[in-house]
């Protein structure tokens, strides 16, 4: 009897030892950051029909969705829209204004990644000269690393550059992305000096040149994409290696940088998804004492995106293609570090406009502005007034960039130049407004649009006069599309929370992109990045 009773006492102590050993952790053994790029929100409705229960479905219905994630400030472009996610602060402040800017000490446009003072690791080209040393702020990747000494690996991977060095920060262990012409993953010797052998062997396997060997087709029998426009219209754009934009896409016919091409079809999102899956089996993240975090941005989608626009079969082909590739990647993550042990969250880096031949074939205003043509036009204006043609430096990012010194010597104020160019764009079909960028505050606007160009400000590299579109209208291609401006189908993105300590649920709450990193930061305990402007998401909404 006294044995029975010990017996009991042992199993009744060992059932709430267990239980008390099974409660989730202070951490996660992992955080996974998603971004899809060119990801507009409504497509996680349109296409919510034909999606797997595993991908973006399982996302939606078993972890949170903030319903109204927006971004405030412009432009929205792929560097700014990385930054801002994971700095939660904006380029008034980060420093990241646009892809590309001019730059007045060089008298030049600069790349938002690009630094001479590193070389490439992977391939024998200045592909990789690159580092993320033009982000004024911290990251929360960065301040994960800080708050344990180093402990956690950091590794941001990306099909672009900037959507795999800016989310890596200042302190990421390594950055890789996807070179097009030898379609190696290649790196930056702000990293490392070579690459771990474990990618030199997969870029031995050369699988880009592998799924460029067949044909692009659609996944599912053609006429079942009825949330798309027919397959040929004549306003998308066509892949190098087709004569028309139709299926099935010829990959193998393509005289282009080959490796490139891999890109603008959905298998580079299925290449990204193998490698990420690579990255964390090798550097065994979620394995250690300390959190890992991997970025993950799928580019795809904005390659497709451009060429044929959002309502395209390619755009949809695309994302269900990649709603599978996500739904393998969230069940490795299952068996590597366990449900409860990851913590992921997926946005986007900015929306998309639709193609604006599609909107005039619904009487919707929209239209392509023609920005060399007005150039021209705003300098022979000034030539004639002033009788100077330099006082313009650079048209960029829809600010003007003007000569400080000419306006000086010929005592002419910003505000001169603009008064004299006015009567040109109020001429211009798609122009919105314009006005002295240091003198936004006294401009005729909704107070929630100088709310957002404020927070695109900086005054050491941003331009004088900024020149705004009407919606649907942007600069450039004339055919596929484009994103950058300040209306909600290109700030409108979405925001899906899973795992560790994630309820299911989902609020209509305005919450900006800028409050992604703060989120982390409450969740992980530690210190929000140094530039920070966001807030704490609620949950329980």
């Amino acid at each position: 009897m006294k044995n029975f009773l010990l017996v009991l006492i042992f199993l009744f102590v060992g059932q709430n030892l267990f239980a008390q050993t099974a409660p989730i952790p202070n951490q996660p053994k992992l955080v996974v950051g998603i971004v899809i790029d060119q990801m507009r929100y409504d497509f996680l409705y349109r296409y919510y029909s034909k999606y797997s229960d595993g991908g973006f479905k399982r996302l939606m219905t078993q972890g949170f969705n903030c319903k109204n994630a927006q971004f405030n400030y412009i432009p929205t472009y792929t560097g700014p829209g990385h930054a801002s996610i994971y700095t939660g602060s904006v380029p008034a402040i980060n420093g990241i204004i646009s892809n590309d800017w001019f730059e007045r000490e060089s008298n030049t446009t600069v790349y938002v990644t690009s630094d001479t003072n590193y070389k490439t690791v992977g391939a024998a080209n200045l592909s990789g000269n690159m580092s993320p040393q033009r982000m004024l702020t911290t990251t929360i990747t960065d301040q994960l690393r800080f708050s344990n000494n180093f402990q956690s690996k950091v590794i941001g991977i990306s099909l672009k550059d900037r959507g795999a060095i800016l989310p890596a920060g200042h302190t990421g262990n390594a950055a890789y992305w996807l070179d097009g012409l030898t379609g190696n993953w290649i790196t930056s010797s702000f990293y490392m000096s070579a690459l771990p052998k474990w990618v030199a062997e997969i870029n031995a396997e050369q699988q880009p040149k592998k799924y460029l060997s067949q044909n692009w087709n659609t996944l599912l029998p053609i006429e079942q994409y009825t949330e798309s426009t027919i397959d040929s219209i004549q306003y998308e754009s066509s892949l190098p290696s087709d004569t028309k934009p139709i299926f099935p896409h010829h990959l193998s016919d393509s005289t282009w940088v080959k490796y490139d091409l891999v890109k603008y079809t959905p298998f580079g999102n299925t290449l990204l998804k193998d490698f990420a899956i690579s990255t964390i089996k090798n550097e065994n993240f979620g394995k250690g004492t300390a959190t890992d975090f991997l970025t993950v941005s799928f580019s795809s989608t904005d390659y497709v995106g451009h060429l044929f626009g959002p309502n395209s079969i390619e755009a949809e082909d695309t994302y269900l293609r990649l709603d599978k590739d996500l739904a393998e990647f969230l069940s490795f993550l299952d068996t590597w570090v366990g449900k409860n042990n990851y913590l992921l969250f997926l946005t986007a880096d900015h929306g998309v406009a639709p193609v604006p031949g599609l909107a005039n074939d619904y009487r919707i205003p929209a239209g392509v502005i023609n920005e060399i043509s007005l150039l021209d036009s705003m300098k022979i204006i000034l030539n004639n007034t002033f009788g100077d043609t330099g006082i313009i430096l650079a048209y960029e990012n829809q600010q003007l960039y003007l000569d400080h010194s000419i306006l000086y010597h010929k005592n002419i104020s910003i505000e001169g130049v603009l008064n004299w160019i006015q009567p040109l764009l109020n001429r211009q079909k798609g122009y919105y407004n314009s006005f002295v960028i240091e003198d936004l505050n006294s401009t005729t606007m909704p107070d929630h649009l100088k709310s957002v160009l404020n927070n695109s400000y900086l005054p050491k590299r941003s331009g004088d006069i900024m020149i705004l579109y009407d919606p649907y209208w942007f600069g450039g291609r004339i055919k596929g599309t484009t994103h950058g401006a300040i209306f909600s189908y290109d700030t409108h993105v979405p925001l899906l929370w899973y795992g560790w300590k994630i309820k299911t649920g989902e609020t209509g709450t305005l919450n900006h992109i800028t409050d992604i990193a703060p989120t982390l930061s409450y969740l992980l305990n530690i210190q929000e990045p140094n530039g920070n402007i966001g807030t704490v998401i609620n949950f329980n909404k």
